[in-house]
């Protein structure tokens, strides 16, 4: 039995910690929309929004995963959060890439 146990203690400590670093990136340690305008979103207020929203979804798929665990969960509606988790990382991923697009043509622009 502690065979058993020691493989799913090392995993549900990987977890922990990948979950405990990912909270630590949700905390920036300047708020990037402390400059923000109040007269509508600004692309920072957007884009920390849209970060908190991939943050908020994989907490929910990471709660998901615990209460299957503990049978409290249906496999399907796990696999679902997973999914719907994966896609937002993959639009955020998306959406850093053609930032980072668009800084590189704004820098080959002529002065």
């Amino acid at each position: 039995m502690a065979v058993t146990n020691t493989p799913f203690n090392a995993a549900a400590a990987a977890y922990g910690n990948a979950s405990r670093l990912i909270n630590q990136a949700a905390r920036p340690q300047a708020d990037i929309t402390a400059n923000a305008s109040p007269a509508g979103g600004n692309f920072a207020e957007i884009l920390a929004q849209n970060v908190q929203g991939v943050v908020d979804q994989g907490k929910a798929a990471d709660q998901m995963a615990l209460d299957m665990v503990s049978g409290k969960a249906n496999v399907v509606d796990m696999v679902t959060a997973l999914s719907e988790t994966e896609m937002a990382i993959e639009s955020m991923v998306t959406i850093r890439d053609r930032v980072i697009s668009a800084y590189e043509e704004i820098m080959r622009m002529p002065i």
